[in-house]
């Protein structure tokens, strides 16, 4: 008996990538001009990046799904496969010769890497397993005299929930005490008057369609059932790498709210109906009040907003009116260094510098010299071409971040240089640049740490020649 090879899986049959490498084809100039052509995009199972030509809607008409039909049919062809697979999303890159003979590489994705965002391209190369950016790790400060606002009232607030939603359920004491048991925090008095009066479970509401819209009028918020309350700390506060390195947290004197990510003094209740979620304070800043209800929006990382000093507040409708904070003469631990914002280094440097970003430049390469030495920068971003000398990071000593193009980065792997403080990096690649070096380039960058590598596969088909 002859022996058979198993048959791939579809993920891995050329056969599956066909329809997407056809389309990629179809616009390419290389292809068209009969040489050598390369084709590159992502796939994911829930979207997909792809240099497609759609073809353009008749005037006055919007496009439509029957207009991009041929792109939808190949994506979701992988898309099935990669379901099957249980993958999340691959990367690809493809070399066709003009007679059709076609290279698809295909790069697997790596627990040690994020994916590329609307690009081939790796993401974030995460060097530390489980490591975190400073701004995510960052507690409260204590502020041992914060107490409750003098508006702050219970009973109050207990009655009044009580005139505007008679009938209502509301928790037993032994469910308060399971969902203290549950969060690991004391329910404040507010929040507990509150649930006393309705634990907001849609399933008690039965056929009264009006129920969830009056407790929204009673409350000032979407409340969450006592079920769903979490606490807002700096984990639930999701954030790609890249974009959190180069954040901070910046609490200024006399400030109500701590400029946090998030805390564990953050109890989370509500949402104002636009995603923006309401929690109850009990670690607020030097100016504010335990218990105080802040908004942390949804396009924001850090920091929230003080809504009302007290629960008490927010249900009477005292809300706060924009007080005033006294922002202190401390420069940002932020610095932008590109045409538009700071137009040196040394306009940067100061010793509270966390994050250096070094942007679109029309200048002479830039040295890092003014900052080399500083105390607490910890993130360094720098744009293809900006650095005067990239063995000049060698000299900041406390780096957790750092983001390079492809040649800077080159200089540091030939000379041994890459700093061994980091916590994850990342390439910064512009246009339409070939993945499979960039690729070989995070593998060497991840090799140094023993991280697992970015996979890559090999399939070998033919389109045909060009028609």
């Amino acid at each position: 008996m002859v022996d058979q090879m198993p048959t791939p899986p579809p993920i891995l049959r050329f056969a599956t990538w066909e329809p997407v490498l056809r389309l990629l084809l179809a616009g390419n100039a290389d292809r068209r001009a009969a040489r050598p052509a390369r084709v590159a995009g992502r796939i994911g199972r829930h979207g997909w990046s792809l240099a497609l030509q759609r073809r353009q809607p008749p005037p006055g008409r919007a496009l439509q799904t029957e207009d991009m039909q041929d792109e939808l049919d190949a994506v979701n062809r992988v898309q099935s496969a990669l379901a099957e697979a249980g993958v999340d999303d691959v990367s690809f890159t493809a070399q066709v010769s003009p007679d059709g003979k076609t290279a698809l590489r295909l790069f697997a994705p790596s627990p040690a890497v994020l994916p590329g965002i609307g690009t081939p391209h790796p993401g974030a190369l995460l060097l530390v397993e489980g490591a975190l950016p400073e701004p995510w790790r960052r507690l409260p400060d204590p502020v041992p005299e914060a107490a409750p606002a003098p508006t702050a009232d219970p009973e109050l607030l207990e009655r009044t929930l009580r005139e505007r939603l008679p009938g209502a359920t509301g928790a037993t004491e032994e469910e308060l005490a399971a969902a203290e048991a549950r969060l690991g925090i004391t329910l404040p008095a507010e929040l507990k008057a509150l649930y006393r009066v309705t634990r907001a479970r849609w399933e008690d509401w039965g056929d009264d369609d009006e129920a969830g819209m009056r407790e929204c009028m009673a409350v000032g918020c979407e409340l969450f059932g006592l079920d769903d309350l979490y606490v807002a700390d700096a984990p639930s506060r999701g954030c790609r790498w890249e974009f959190a390195a180069t954040k901070a947290v910046v609490t200024p004197p006399g400030a109500a709210v701590q400029g946090l990510v998030g805390s564990p003094g953050w109890i989370a209740f509500g949402d104002n109906g636009g995603g923006d979620r309401l929690a109850v304070d009990l670690t607020p800043g030097p100016g504010g009040h335990v218990g105080q209800v802040i908004m942390l929006g949804h396009e924001e990382s850090v920091g929230a907003e003080l809504v009302a000093d007290s629960l008490t507040d927010l249900v009477l409708n005292r809300l706060n009116q924009d007080r005033p904070t006294r922002r202190g003469e401390r420069p940002d631990p932020v610095a932008r260094v590109n045409i538009a914002s700071l137009r040196s280094i040394e306009a940067a440097a100061h010793p509270g510098l966390e994050v250096l970003a070094i942007g679109v430049w029309d200048g002479d390469p830039l040295s890092l010299a003014p900052v080399t030495g500083l105390p607490r920068l910890r993130t360094l971003t720098a744009y293809p071409g900006t650095l005067a000398d990239p063995l000049e990071i060698a000299g900041l000593e406390g780096l957790e971040y750092l983001e390079l193009g492809p040649q800077e980065w080159r200089v540091l792997l030939d000379a041994g240089a890459v700093p061994r403080t980091l916590s994850a990096a990342a390439i910064e690649v512009h246009g339409d640049q070939d993945p499979l070096p960039v690729v070989a380039l995070a593998n060497e960058i991840l090799a140094l740490w023993d991280r697992p590598r970015i996979i890559q596969t090999v399939l070998e088909g033919d389109l045909g020649p060009v028609g």
